[in-house]
């Protein structure tokens, strides 16, 4: 059986997940994705590349970084602890100005698996704000320069302008014929340019942008049927059938975690 909890604190969310069958369909995030596999096989796609995160693996996800999920064993429960961290919080945590990514998908330190599981308990379990901040700040001090790739390869600016007029410019439906014209692009070279960079095609980032928007506007209204209406779902059952295949519970059972 399935089990996802999440909790939030301080631009903080922690999850808390048990599965076997479930997976994950491809998306990405726009925080910095840290983990822990406390049991089982953690398998999945980043960015293409085929991994597994065995038992006491550390994971590693950069923001925006395309991955899917699922368990690397049929009869075995995969239990893994995730914390989703705004990119400023981490990058004030951490000292730096600029933007970095991680150097390494999945390392196997102690010291480090200990501290995220230490922060996401401390959210689960709802303690102090003081103290959760203590305990970013332990994880963070486990990363030194060596561990992050600072100059890394800019964006091509036409993807980054694509990835703009749909992530803000958000509607009901994917206008390919607007965001072309802009970019001075047919609509089908635009599909296949899009794709080549980023893995996916701009109607599945579409959707993903979609369900993040929708998270957020969950999180502030707490009002499920006003996300329907807002983000162009036909019903309360479309919405959890596509918030469930990313996030693993539906947005019902989303909002009740966050009573």
């Amino acid at each position: 059986m399935e089990k996802f909890i999440y909790k939030n604190k301080l631009d903080i969310t922690a999850l808390k997940a048990k599965m076997q069958k479930f997976s994950y369909k491809k998306h990405s995030h726009e925080e910095y994705a840290l983990g822990v596999t406390l049991n089982g096989i953690q398998k999945y796609n980043l960015d293409g590349t085929s991994l597994k995160s065995y038992k006491n693996g550390v994971m590693l996800f950069n923001p925006e970084q395309l991955h899917d999920g699922q368990s690397g064993q049929t009869n075995e429960d995969l239990d893994y602890v995730m914390l989703y961290i705004k990119p400023e919080l981490f990058l004030e945590a951490k000292g730096k100005k600029d933007v970095v990514k991680f150097s390494s998908s999945i390392v196997y330190n102690e010291k480090l698996k200990q501290d995220i599981i230490n922060l996401s308990s401390a959210i689960l379990y709802e303690r102090d704000e003081a103290l959760c901040n203590e305990l970013l700040l332990n994880i963070t001090d486990n990363f030194s320069s060596n561990d992050f790739i600072v100059d890394y390869k800019k964006e091509n600016l036409l993807i980054k302008k694509a990835k703009e007029m749909i992530y803000y410019e958000l509607d009901d439906v994917l206008n390919l014929d607007e965001i072309s014209k802009e970019l001075n692009l047919s609509k089908f070279q635009f599909i296949r340019v899009f794709k080549t960079n980023t893995g996916i095609t701009p109607y599945q980032f579409f959707l993903n942008c979609k369900l993040i928007h929708t998270k957020k506007y969950l999180e502030l209204t707490k009002d499920l049927y006003a996300t329907v209406v807002e983000y162009g779902f036909s019903d309360l059952s479309h919405l959890n059938r596509h918030f469930k295949r990313v996030y693993g519970i539906t947005a019902y059972e989303y909002l009740l975690s966050l009573s």
